[in-house]
């Protein structure tokens, strides 16, 4: 039967799919011989709870088609948010997808992508037809959540899972948030390019200190940069610029907790100490940390870090600019590329968020004023 021009070529509807933003899975199954197949997908849906039933969809033209047609069972990896390489690994048509990747058998032998944020494995139940895709329902059997964020995909590229609850007390103030961490991201991006330097963007979270986006330089001093890291308050360029700026009120908790762990404060009375080098990293408007060792178990070395905050029109700090690298790399004087470039960043988000800059701002003492 002949259908009707809808008004609109692949390309736009497309487009328009793209506006609805999801998770990223990759599926695996193995064939008749026993060798695994994948590919990744984001057409992947909850069907019921009672029966467990999931669906996905796949191209009639994929290479793997033929198999995933007959395959019993399959496996629905739902990717964590640093697994990009992994999604466009299996977004290809190579016939050598598993090389170098980790997995793990499953039920029936079918692979567990290793470090994926959940795992669904399922019975093939049913397929339908869809135009030019197949779609498969899937009964699941065994599922496991490991805690990692997820990935999400839309409007062609790939984004940060964020909670839409920051810790505000209104949907006003969360919403506004959220403009700001939209707003930082996109000149983030443009500054570290600019600089070649690895760049992060920080707000304070439910947790503390919290990274939610990273752009990475050339030479990135780790692989273990990721989104989601709550970062300490006391040791961390993040976490003091916060420390800085908030009310004590709301640092005070995480503050005391770390203190209570044995966190280095300097010498002497710790608020004293800690109070003294707060003001002067106001008077600053910066914060600079050189040749710390307290991420060596995470990033495997001595690293320097700069952080400046951005305030939002009351007054509060919003977000905090923080770049990061090795020792010998970061430079860190004030007339550097990278602190003039943080500070122009920062003052050029506060203006557009209806605040002033930290210079303004360093007479006023939030902690003085809570």
């Amino acid at each position: 039967m002949a259908t009707s021009d809808p008004g609109f070529d692949a390309r736009a509807l497309r487009q328009v799919l793209g506006a609805f933003v999801t998770g990223v899975t990759v599926i695996t199954t193995l064939d008749e011989q026993g060798r695994p197949h994948g590919l990744t997908a984001n057409s992947f849906s909850s069907v019921s709870l009672d029966p467990p039933l999931i669906l996905w969809s796949q191209s009639l033209t994929a290479p793997s088609h033929p198999v995933f047609r007959v395959a019993e069972r399959f496996v629905v990896n739902i990717l964590a948010d640093d697994q990009v390489e992994v999604s466009n690994r299996f977004a290809r048509g190579s016939s050598d997808k598993f090389a170098g990747c980790p997995t793990v058998p499953g039920l029936g032998g079918v692979p567990l992508i290793e470090g994926c944020a959940a795992y669904l494995e399922c019975r093939r139940m049913d397929s339908f037809p869809g135009g030019d895709h197949v779609v498969f329902l899937g009964q699941v059997d065994r599922i496991e959540r490991t805690g990692r964020q997820p990935l999400v995909f839309g409007s062609g590229r790939y984004l940060v899972a964020q909670p839409h609850d920051l810790g505000e007390p209104t949907a006003v103030a969360n919403i506004a948030r959220l403009q700001a961490v939209r707003l930082a991201t996109r000149a983030l991006v443009d500054l570290s390019d600019e600089l070649d330097e690895t760049l992060g963007l920080g707000v304070w979270g439910n947790k503390g200190p919290t990274i939610v986006r990273w752009e990475e330089s050339s030479e990135p001093v780790s692989d273990n940069l990721r989104t989601g890291l709550v970062l300490p308050v006391l040791t961390s360029g993040t976490g003091l610029a916060f420390a800085a700026w908030l009310p004590r009120e709301t640092t005070a908790p995480f503050i005391d907790a770390e203190i209570a762990e044995g966190a280095p404060v300097g010498e002497g009375l710790p608020n004293a100490q800690l109070a003294e080098q707060l003001a002067l990293i106001r008077a600053n408007g910066i914060v600079r940390l050189v040749g710390t060792d307290a991420f060596s178990d995470l990033y495997g070395t001595s690293i320097s870090a700069a952080s400046v905050p951005v305030f939002d029109q009351s007054g509060a700090m919003v977000l905090a600019l923080t770049a990061i690298g090795s020792a010998q790399r970061l430079d860190l004087d004030e007339a550097s590329p990278l602190v003039r470039g943080l500070r122009q960043c920062a003052a050029r988000l506060s203006q557009r968020l209806g605040g002033r800059s930290p210079a303004a701002l360093a007479s006023n003492d939030p902690q003085e004023n809570a």
